[in-house]
């Protein structure tokens, strides 16, 4: 399908930060993705938590696996609109490259003990991680992605960490924050199909642990429509395939409505290209009748699962872990790998190299520096 005038033309793109010669077989757009997906954050994705300890089961979600979700809902969406599908995938694939292991948990802590020094934000360390973390290439530090890869990734920002941006790179992926104006539509969209992705996997994973049951979850509304249809239709049906049946319809529900409702905003608004989008006001969006559904389910998953008594348990002892492995590096600066301990003198170094770390790494890294034992195989970690 052809691009839509308001998509993202990668021959058009604003450009890499160091200049290099196109690729012959690949768009530039395709050209970041296979970036990322070699990097080694991306591998690192599949032993980072999402809601549970990967050890915990090998069918529960990894952000690893919630990446490629969000890529293949992102894609679905963005082919009937026209948008690049290929910097769509770029953008899902790269979106928590800079999650801390152990979740919420775990990126609330680092931000605690780099209060004094900046603060942590993750979507801040996904756009370092591109930029300056990943160490594959002789000529410059990152993946050198293109602007809009870039832009997508960096999804929030706060004023001081924008103005920080906007120094070191006039007119950059900091600029938007700034003067208050959109990303590119497919950003828009991989937004939204992260929120769409993580409500529905949640919902599975919650069930499959039993924290939540189905029967709770058809307290939702917006669920329980897709149970009661699909039992009309196959009224012997329970269990695992009713769940699964269920919850594929509210995916696709929801995939449709963000469809019609985006087409009925971009008729309005009738951007004429890539920039005159992100000068409108968001574009990509629910109908107001699923955004308010939507809402309900994330507040359900808030309340039952990310806050259940078993999941709260153990969420101070992953913040413990990452305090004090921060506490441990700061006055231990040898015991990080070379190339951190080589820039020991900055704190900022010390954040790099726990919020790179995957949830049984960094168990094992604070079992070795402290000698007690803190998380095991029966923890439960929030998201």
């Amino acid at each position: 399908m052809p691009l839509a005038p308001y998509a993202c033309d990668p021959a058009r793109t604003r450009g890499r930060r160091f200049d290099e010669p196109a690729a012959p077989t690949r768009t530039e757009f395709q050209r970041d993705r296979d970036r990322i997906v070699h990097s080694t954050a991306f591998r690192r994705l599949v032993y980072k938590t999402q809601v549970f300890l990967n050890h915990e089961g090998d069918l529960f979600r990894t952000r690893l696996t919630h990446s490629l979700e969000v890529a293949q809902l992102g894609r679905s969406i963005a082919r009937p609109l026209g948008l690049n599908e290929d910097l769509v995938e770029a953008i899902a694939l790269a979106h928590d490259l800079g999650h801390t292991p152990f979740g919420h948990a775990g990126q609330d802590a680092l931000d605690e003990c780099m209060r004094e020094h900046g603060g942590f934000e993750h979507n801040l360390q996904s756009l370092r991680v591109v930029d300056a973390l990943e160490e594959r290439y002789p000529r410059f530090d990152g993946l050198n992605l293109c602007f809009e890869t870039r832009e997508g990734i960096l999804k929030h920002c706060s004023r001081a960490n924008a103005v920080r941006l906007e120094a070191q790179e006039p007119g950059g992926v900091g600029r938007r924050f700034l003067d208050r104006t959109q990303p590119s539509l497919e950003a828009q969209l991989c937004n939204l199909a992260d929120e769409v992705a993580y409500n529905a996997h949640d919902i599975d994973d919650g069930v499959r642990s039993g924290l939540i049951t189905l029967q709770q979850v058809r307290e939702v509304p917006l669920f329980d429509c897709f149970c009661a249809e699909t039992e009309a239709e196959f009224p012997a049906l329970g269990g695992r395939r009713l769940l699964y049946e269920a919850t594929r319809r509210m995916l696709s529900a929801q995939v449709y409505d963000v469809i019609d409702a985006t087409r009925a905003a971009l008729e309005a608004a009738r951007p004429a290209d890539a920039d005159a989008a992100r000068a409108a006001p968001p574009l990509l969006k629910f109908s107001e009748g699923m955004r308010q559904h939507s809402g309900s389910l994330k507040t359900f998953l808030f309340r039952n699962l990310y806050r259940h008594p078993q999941v709260q348990g153990t969420t101070h002892q992953a913040r413990r872990v990452v305090r004090e492995l921060f506490d441990a590096y700061r006055t231990q600066p040898s015991q990080m790998q070379p190339d951190f301990a080589a820039r020991a003198d900055s704190v900022r170094a010390v954040a790099d190299y726990i919020a790179g770390m995957t949830d049984r790494f960094a168990a094992r890294e604070h079992e070795r520096l402290t000698g007690t034992r803190i998380i095991d195989s029966g923890s439960r970690i929030g998201s």
